[in-house]
């Protein structure tokens, strides 16, 4: 019943959130917004919590006995949005959790004083925030709790601006705590964090060719190619975009490459093992063209060529002459040491010769997780059976 509960008010919090966002009478937007949604998280995972058996009030113990804290009013304290995301037991990747994270940064900076308007500043941040809660309210407790049904979950009355660091240093609209916050914070973020949809969510316009507008639009922006006539003289009721594509390879191609720079043993099934196994996506580095053709950008060639060399390497080393442990132990039998078996080579080099098989020139790892032994540990193994020959003879 509590969790049912929790569930119901987390989907009113975030509705209301957008549904004041959008409301074009309500000057507040980014502040209420920020202010439900952080509830409305909150209660997400209280009930994902409270469903997987995982306790997440505040306690302390004292001797051997668990004391809960409590309000002056005698109620538990339970976890904060913050700490529900900490939690090793969070369902919530760590983009979203950025994404998060940097909403209650600013709702700390808007508790202490008033801001001026911040909506253009962190509009595309607000987006995200509501697609993601749709998605994991719908991925941990069902579809038939998803809110995309009665909210298209798109605050499309913000302004869309470009959220450049000089840009926003310029904008004198922003208070300078929040321009502080919001600068401090995305520099610690990487570059594949911030272009995450799931830490902000922006929008691009891109050109559609047709003969004729519909008679129904409000308004018509134009846009012509940089290096056209009409480009030139132009003003303000146009806006210039400058076209580019980027390249894009078949598999087939990338291959070819590889092979023309001597990897001649690489195929697509092994550039298909490599991201999947290793990389485990290749999102960013293609698209699909149609819907079962993906192409790959050319920023994945330098990739690609990296693993080629690191796997041209492992090949070397696993075509030098490798031994068993078995085989050393034979080795060392025929030179008379009867009694050597598997458990003193074992001992020796680990404990006496203190190798790492991660990095030593003694070995290598070899396929199906197996390790081989170089001859040059063989020499090694001899003199310490001869230190020791009353033991081994």
């Amino acid at each position: 019943m509590k969790k049912t509960e929790l569930l119901i008010k987390s989907r009113e919090a975030m509705m209301s959130a957008v549904q004041l966002f959008n409301n074009p009478q309500i000057t507040f937007k980014s502040e209420t917004f920020i202010t439900l949604a952080i509830i409305a998280w909150t209660y997400l995972l209280h009930a994902f919590y409270a469903n997987e058996g995982i306790d997440y009030r505040y306690f302390h113990n004292k001797g051997k006995k668990k004391v809960y804290d409590k309000t002056k009013h005698g109620a538990y304290k339970h976890w904060e949005l913050e700490r529900c995301l900490d939690c090793q037991d969070s369902p919530i990747d760590s983009i979203t959790a950025s994404n998060l994270k940097f909403l209650i940064g600013i709702r700390h900076e808007i508790e202490h004083q008033m801001t001026k308007k911040i909506d253009a500043s962190i509009s595309a941040k607000l987006q995200a925030c509501s697609i993601n809660y749709n998605f994991y309210i719908k991925k941990l407790f069902g579809n038939v709790f998803g809110v995309d049904q009665e909210l298209g979950l798109a605050i499309q009355f913000s302004p869309i601006e470009a959220e450049q660091k000089e840009q926003l240093f310029r904008n004198e609209k922003l208070s300078n705590n929040i321009k502080n916050f919001i600068t401090e914070f995305e520099d610690s973020l990487s570059e594949d964090e911030l272009g995450n949809t799931h830490y902000a969510y922006r929008v691009v316009f891109a050109r559609v060719d047709g003969k004729r507008v519909n008679s129904t639009t409000d308004q018509v922006i134009t846009f012509v190619r940089a290096d056209s006539p009409q480009a030139q003289g132009l003003n303000a009721a146009y806006t210039l975009i400058k076209e580019t594509e980027k390249k894009k390879y078949l598999s087939k191609d990338v291959v070819k490459l590889m092979k023309e720079k001597g990897y001649t043993w690489f195929n697509t099934g092994d550039m298909t093992a490599f991201w999947k196994n290793e990389l485990k996506s290749r999102e960013k580095y293609g698209i699909y063209i149609t819907k079962n053709q993906w192409m790959w950008y050319e920023n994945w060639l330098p990739v690609v060529e990296k693993h080629c060399q690191e796997k041209e390497l492992q090949r070397h080393e696993e075509a030098k002459i490798t031994y068993t442990p078995s085989e050393i132990v034979d080795i060392m039998k025929k030179k008379g040491y009867s009694r050597f078996n598997v458990w003193w080579f074992n001992q020796i080099w680990k404990n006496e010769l203190g190798i790492k098989k991660e990095s030593t020139e003694y070995g290598c790892p070899l396929k199906y997780g197996h390790f081989g032994w170089y001859e040059s540990i063989i020499p090694l193994i001899e003199d310490y059976c001869k230190k020791n020959t009353g033991r081994l003879k």
